[in-house]
């Protein structure tokens, strides 16, 4: 009997997992992030997480009880607990760099890797701290951009390496979504950048690399109250090469909220000098199971090619922020997202956010100085 064809058209779009499937990973967090994302793709790919700590010692307890994980702990006695091989860290961005700090040095000799929100920091100065320090102390150091492992993302990122879009030309994201702020975005000094921009402006450097120039605009998001200077984001990346990328990060996306008929959506597009691929990104139906989409033309195909998956983002993707650092940690290599790779999505966000609220062109050069 023939083998029933590929509907995802033999594109890589899922992570490669670890050998072993028994690190025993300790978790820090309890929110969202971590009861319905990391906890369930962890889950459904077979991975063992041991412990789980929060602030709220409450919420940890039913999480842990939710997803069958046998100890709850403090925090303190999380990063200290010497079953513990592999952090997963889930705290705001204010708090990761001092939990960080920690884990490695009550750690030292005994934690294989963590892995580390996104943003890695709020800047880029701390962002290097922390990835020296782990790499000073052999720890191996991932971050969470989970949109990477978005199924149309990286499928889309194959069809670049594959070549069969000729030379990049321009790259856009729109997007027309109202996030679910965390009360803890309040305090921070970037709201829209280092909290949702940061997943496009990382999907560029993972489909385009890092830019060399940024341009920005940004206004509050009149339905988010309290003060902040970044709102709807729109922004620009220029580079040496000639491609460009925008993106419209549109966080208001109409009164939809308010009760008028609305019309969320995130739409991707990409095109080349010898073909073109656009898609949609599924998690705006979220907690609806909606794949995201993917669909590619080139000079060599006849017509429009349609490759198709039934995972989504939300939780799914989840697997291959862990994998990819589990993987890295068993070969000795660096992982796909590794926190030295992450600085320059942080200076990128540096960027975006210097150019839209001080109004100038922002020379990549100048946040990252040279390196």
């Amino acid at each position: 009997m023939p083998a029933s064809p590929d509907p995802a058209l033999g594109l890589n779009y899922r992570p490669t997992l670890p050998r072993r499937m028994d690190w025993r990973i300790g978790c820090v967090g309890s929110g969202f992030i971590m009861r319905d994302c990391h906890l369930v793709a962890y889950r459904n790919a077979g991975f063992n997480p041991i412990a789980i700590a929060s602030r709220n010692e409450t919420t940890a307890k039913e999480v842990a009880t939710l997803h069958g994980i046998p100890t709850v702990q403090s925090i303190d006695a999380v990063l200290a607990n010497a079953d513990v091989e592999i952090l997963d860290v889930a705290v705001p961005p204010d708090a990761q760099p001092d939990l960080i700090r920690q884990a490695v040095r009550v750690g030292k000799g005994r934690l294989r890797g963590i892995l580390a929100q996104k943003p890695l920091a709020l800047s880029v100065g701390v962002a290097r701290e922390l990835v020296a320090l782990c790499a000073d102390a052999g720890v191996t150091l991932a971050v969470n951009q989970n949109m990477r492992f978005d199924q149309s993302v990286r499928a889309a990122k194959d069809v670049l390496n594959q070549g069969w879009l000729g030379e990049p030309v321009l790259a856009t994201i729109d997007m027309r979504a109202v996030p679910h702020w965390m009360p803890w975005a309040e305090g921070l000094s970037s709201l829209s950048t280092f909290v949702m921009s940061i997943h496009h402006l990382d999907t560029f450097r993972y489909w385009l690399g890092t830019p060399d120039r940024v341009l920005a605009s940004t206004r509050p998001d009149p339905r988010t109250k309290f003060p902040h200077r970044d709102g709807l984001n729109l922004y620009i990346l220029e580079y040496d090469s000639s491609a460009r990328a925008s993106a419209w990060d549109d966080v208001w996306a109409g009164p939809c909220k308010e009760g008028i008929a609305g019309d969320n959506a995130i739409r991707w597009r990409v095109e080349g000098t010898d073909g073109l691929m656009q898609g949609t990104i599924g998690w705006p139906k979220y907690p609806e199971r909606a794949p995201s989409t993917l669909q590619f033309s080139t000079r060599d195909s006849n017509g429009w090619q349609f490759p198709k998956w039934d995972d989504v983002w939300f939780p799914d993707a989840f697997v291959g922020t862990m994998a990819q650092l589990l993987v890295a940690v068993e070969q000795g290599t660096e992982p796909e997202i590794s926190g030295r790779d992450n600085i320059e999505t942080v200076a990128l966000c540096e960027a975006v956010f210097a150019a839209a609220t001080q109004h100038r062109v922002v020379s990549m050069s100048d946040i990252l100085g040279g390196a």
